[in-house]
């Protein structure tokens, strides 16, 4: 098992340029790039002020805190890995202080149990473990998306796109080198 240490830079709002760090234990942690994050902010740039944002499958919490940084009202970010979820609580709280909340729990066993809606979904998982699907599919079951909001999900470009739910419609999508880029508009 190796240990390595790492940094993204949030890219738009409040704290513009501000790194964040991260310890990568497994070298397993792969945040989502400043490109693939520009042009996702940008199809959401009218779409994230006073918004409620789940981060299913955090990593390195940039994308939840790309959005507060952009005037999110509030972020939960889900982290298995109970490192990770504590180097998020380490590195996050101080910035963002009640407006974020870290939980270290199973992303797709956690929708089960969770009774708030959110506006923005971020589903951004290991590519190699499958998770895309399933975690669609369960928050559509126990309906974590308000109506109205906005599904983005990550994935590897090659091979099938995951499949989501047939209520939900791709507004926007993007391959970029290895990646596969959606949002989706979850009915009214």
């Amino acid at each position: 098992m190796s240990t390595s240490k790492g940094s993204v830079r949030i890219i738009g709002g409040e704290h513009r340029g501000r790194r964040l760090h991260f310890t990568d234990q497994n070298g397993d942690l792969r945040p989502t790039g400043d490109r693939m994050r520009e042009t996702l902010f940008n199809w959401l740039q009218f779409e994230v002020q006073g918004k409620r944002v789940l981060d299913l499958f955090a990593g390195s919490g940039v994308l939840a805190a790309e959005a507060l940084s952009r005037g999110a009202a509030s972020a939960v970010l889900i982290e298995k890995k109970r490192e990770r979820a504590a180097d998020l609580q380490r590195h996050l709280i101080p910035i963002f202080a009640e407006r974020i909340h870290i939980k270290c729990a199973d992303a797709v066993k956690w929708i089960t149990h969770a009774t708030e809606q959110f506006d923005l979904v971020f589903v951004d998982p290991p590519y190699d473990l499958g998770l895309q699907q399933p975690a669609c599919e369960q928050l559509q079951q126990y309906k974590l998306v308000a109506p109205g909001g906005l599904v983005y999900v990550e994935s590897r470009r090659q091979g099938t796109a995951p499949t989501v739910p047939s209520a939900w419609r791709c507004i926007k999508e993007k391959d970029a080198g290895d990646i596969r880029a959606q949002l989706f508009s979850v009915p009214q």
